[in-house]
């Protein structure tokens, strides 16, 4: 059985004071749950110091958003896979839309970040989705093919599964718009589907083992049916993760639809 997984994205937004507060709030509601799935928190760089301090020993791993490809050099700005780990994170976030959208950044580009993060022993996750234009033009499976096809080029179709894939559709995210049930539901299918498809032989088929994930508009009132849905494994949440309330109401409904909620981890 696949284990759920829940991560916090808090893009940029944040400050040394409202992590604190959050945190505060947030934490005795994770911690109903770190046993009965994975749970992880990506705060901008400048926090991870302070963010990692107050997660602690509970069990709730730290992430980043974002990682170089490069080991170290010249390359003013960016942050190595080395130093992420170093630092404590478990998690890297590699081809987030809005560094595909407003940095350019090529799937091959997310390829070369996969690789780097894997070679730490940190655990990738692979963002995948299509802009409204794409999906219009019935082109949503010919896009996340692509996108992920890049990551086995790079790094071939085991080492996929030791990392996460998150769907977000583009045109959901931040937006307000959430994919019905049905489109979610039906891209992680044609996810898994083409996975095992790229396998050589019935043995290499990873497709059961890979954890896929949804991100995009996620909110206490549809985070249960999106959950509920059989190969969603969880959810990359981002607004509603800077909400102490919001994000542990999704921590719960993770738990229920999963079928790991116990009397001990219900949240009034």
């Amino acid at each position: 059985m696949r284990k759920p997984i829940l991560i916090a994205n808090w893009k940029m937004n944040g400050s040394l004071q409202s992590n604190q507060a959050l945190m505060v709030r947030l934490l005795p509601r994770l911690r109903l749950f770190r046993k009965t799935m994975d749970l992880a928190v990506c705060p901008p760089f400048p926090y991870l110091f302070q963010v990692r301090d107050l997660l602690g020993y509970t069990g709730i791993m730290l992430g980043a958003q974002n990682v170089s490809s490069y080991v170290s050099g010249a390359y003013t700005g960016e942050v190595s896979a080395t130093m992420l780990q170093e630092m404590g994170c478990r998690y890297v976030l590699v081809g987030h839309s809005e560094r595909r959208a407003l940095y350019g950044e090529t799937s091959q580009d997310v390829a070369a970040k996969f690789r780097s993060v894997l070679g730490l022993g940190l655990i990738p996750v692979l963002c995948v989705g299509e802009t409204l234009e794409e999906r219009e033009n019935n082109q949503t499976r010919t896009v996340i093919e692509q996108q992920i096809q890049a990551v086995i080029d790079e790094v071939g179709l085991a080492s996929l599964a030791r990392g996460v894939v998150a769907y977000e559709p583009v045109w959901a995210i931040g937006t307000g718009k959430t994919a019905t049930p049905e489109q979610v539901s039906l891209v992680h299918q044609d996810i898994r589907q083409f996975v095992a498809r790229c396998a050589p032989e019935a043995s290499g088929d990873i497709s059961q083992e890979l954890r896929v994930i949804y991100g995009g508009s996620v909110k206490p009132g549809n985070a249960f049916e999106l959950f509920s849905l059989p190969d969603v494994d969880g959810g990359l949440i981002g607004g509603a993760s800077l909400h102490a309330d919001d994000f542990g109401t999704i921590a719960g409904a993770l738990a229920e639809a999963s079928g790991v909620l116990t009397g001990e981890c219900k949240v009034e």
